[in-house]
């Protein structure tokens, strides 16, 4: 039996003050609901003692408090947690936990596997199955504080959240959004916009509609210099070129008066990782409010890359530095879990929507369709 109910997580504030509104409730009901929810992380409705208990059992009647089921945990050797979590019966898709010294960062996921086709990603390898639903990626946030223990009253336990697990964020516009409304709510989980980073390979329609929507921080996937070889590894640039991508990005800074954007460039063996190279890059960035994150490449099976010798990565920093352009080496983490950037694959069973590479057509964005 399909249960009708609707999972509080995937309401942003005024959405559920209308949900209330519609069924003769008062509009400060969302307000506790928040609270109870997103402060004290309480999903039992009989415990939220300052709501009617007619309303609460309207609440047990209509509503339900719904997270991702864990599947697996898997624990690395430098504390990073991976989880792989149910999205229905038959497909799965990856959560990342990362402590450091300064800082604790959740990486999520946005869709269950990813249309992209990303030539150096092994999420890509999967193809893609569906959007998460908003309730799905709050729930991750949710799930995740509760795995790690969170009582209310404590210290933030995760001080930033990353939107660069499984899939493409901007290719799932319609619940992403939603999401991180909810992630940056005052009365929600109140993240800082400098701390809730959306990941994007560029889909820059997308990016222009984010900058009148949203206000979060902006990394995006660039690794090439140029078009020519950026098309190889990251296939939507043959509809979005660099001009147009960086275009995008200066426009979101712009609107968002923003500090900067985050370009990650994956560091490839013999691919793009020539002082050459590192030079093209910083004189496509310099002037603009831009910095470099270079990560290593984490290796997956049947990938044709190898990562970049770390003396080739220091002289690639050293060039991008010497041009004038802020950069730094991402530290590899969880890579004995499959943990690290570009390793996520979850499980994806059924790939009928293809990848972007793919001679079949699939439906990458939300009225944007692409054929290789």
């Amino acid at each position: 039996m399909t249960d009708t109910r609707v999972n509080l997580l995937g309401l942003t504030r005024p959405e559920l003050e209308a949900w209330i509104l519609e069924r003769g409730g008062k509009s400060f009901r969302a307000r506790q609901l928040f609270h109870w929810l997103y402060k004290r992380g309480e999903t039992d409705f009989d415990a939220m003692t300052d709501l009617a208990k007619a309303f609460r059992e309207q609440l047990k009647a209509e509503a339900c408090v719904t997270l991702p089921e864990v599947v697996t945990r898997q624990d690395s050797t430098d504390g990073t947690i991976k989880w792989m979590l149910r999205a229905d019966n038959a497909q799965g898709f990856e959560m990342v936990y990362i402590p450091d010294a300064e800082r604790a960062t959740l990486c999520i996921s946005s869709q269950v596997g990813c249309a992209m086709d990303c030539s150096f990603c092994s999420t890509a390898q999967q193809g893609f199955n569906r959007n998460l639903t908003a309730a799905e990626i709050v729930g991750q946030v949710f799930l995740a504080q509760k795995e790690l223990g969170f009582k209310a009253g404590d210290d933030r336990m995760i001080s930033n959240i990353v939107l660069m697990g499984m899939g493409e964020p901007l290719a799932n516009f319609r619940n992403v959004v939603p999401a991180t409304r909810i992630l940056l709510d005052d009365l929600g989980f109140d993240f800082s916009r400098r701390r809730l980073t959306l990941s994007t390979s560029g889909l820059v329609p997308q990016m222009y509609k984010l900058a009148e929507e949203s206000n979060v921080a902006l990394a995006v996937s660039l690794h090439a210099p140029d078009d020519e070889l950026r098309s190889q590894l990251v296939p939507i640039n043959k509809r979005h070129n660099i001009a147009e991508l960086l275009d995008a990005c200066w426009h979101y800074i712009d609107e968002q008066n923003g500090r900067s954007v985050t370009f990650e460039y994956v560091m490839l063996d013999g691919i793009n990782d020539s002082p050459a190279q590192a030079r093209a890059l910083a004189r496509l960035l310099k002037g603009h409010p831009a910095k470099v994150n270079l990560i290593p490449f984490n290796p997956f099976p049947g990938s044709p890359y190898r990562r970049s010798k770390p003396e080739a990565i220091k002289a690639f920093l050293d060039q991008v530095l010497k041009g004038g352009v802020m950069a730094t080496v991402r530290r590899t983490r969880g890579d004995d879990i499959d943990a690290a950037c570009g390793q996520l694959v979850g499980k994806v069973i059924d790939r009928t929507t293809v990848r972007l590479g793919s001679k079949r057509i699939g439906v990458v964005a939300e009225g944007t369709e692409v054929r290789a």
